[in-house]
């Protein structure tokens, strides 16, 4: 499974931004996919997560009723709309996608990743 990532930009404060995650190969597999995210000098964060068979959610606090996590099945595309965005949403974006359904905050319970698009948040 391929993962790329795209919509990663610089805004301000308050403003929206839509991450989608272009997914490839052996995606039948995958039992769900999330974004992370990674700011400079902090760990790896999960903050959503999707089960793809049942569309499930989940997010962290950090970003509940903020962000959202979507899919597109027929083109195998994974979105995060961000809105409201915050200074300390300023970070490293990653899309992530696993076979495990334990701990989907866990960074090391997904097997593919993509390489990152920058969000920058300013004030």
């Amino acid at each position: 499974v391929e993962l790329v990532e795209s919509g990663g930009d610089s805004v301000q404060a308050g403003g929206s931004l839509r991450l989608a995650c272009a997914a490839s190969g052996v995606t039948y597999t995958v039992y769900r996919m999330a974004w992370f995210r990674q700011a400079p000098g902090k760990e790896r964060e999960g903050i959503a997560v999707l089960t793809v068979t049942s569309s499930n959610t989940l997010y962290a606090d950090s970003v509940k009723g903020r962000f959202t996590i979507s899919q597109d099945n027929a083109n195998n595309i994974l979105y995060l709309q961000m809105n409201s965005l915050k200074p300390e949403d300023t970070a490293m974006y990653y899309c992530a996608a696993g076979h495990s359904n334990d701990r989907w905050y866990d960074a090391n319970q997904y097997v593919y990743w993509g390489e990152g698009t920058q969000v920058t948040v300013s004030s």
